[in-house]
């Protein structure tokens, strides 16, 4: 299993980036997906995810109504849009997957998610 993720870089508070992640080698449709990120000094934690029909799509109270995470089960990709960013926002961008029984399942929790993708760097100038 494989997730690469892309779309990082250096952006102007208010300014907006889109982060896309590929999956390769496990059944897309079957997993849940989500987003998290890490910054300096702190701990990884949950940004927002997205259950395997596409339609259950928590977010993390911080990010709520900026960023938006879709899914394209055809070419097995995952996208987080962010929009208004600002300097709290600079972190390492991760995605990652979690096995789903149920197509409405989601997990915040980054215990869940088995596989993870190397991270995308996200830096936002005040």
């Amino acid at each position: 299993v494989q997730l690469q993720a892309y779309g990082g870089g250096l952006v102007q508070a208010g300014g907006s980036l889109r982060l896309s992640c590929v999956a390769s080698g496990m059944p897309f449709n079957q997993y849940a997906m989500g987003w998290f990120r890490q910054a300096p000094g702190k701990e990884r934690e949950f940004v927002a995810a997205i259950g395997r029909g596409g339609f259950n799509t928590p977010y993390a109270d911080s990010v709520k109504g900026r960023f938006t995470i879709s899914r394209n089960n055809a070419d097995n990709t995952v996208a987080l849009q962010m929009n208004n960013l600002k300097s709290e926002d600079t972190a390492v961008y991760f995605c990652a997957s979690a096995y789903s029984r149920r197509a409405d399942l989601v997990q915040i929790s980054p215990d869940a998610y088995q596989y993870w993708g190397q991270g995308t760097l996200v830096t936002v100038s005040s």
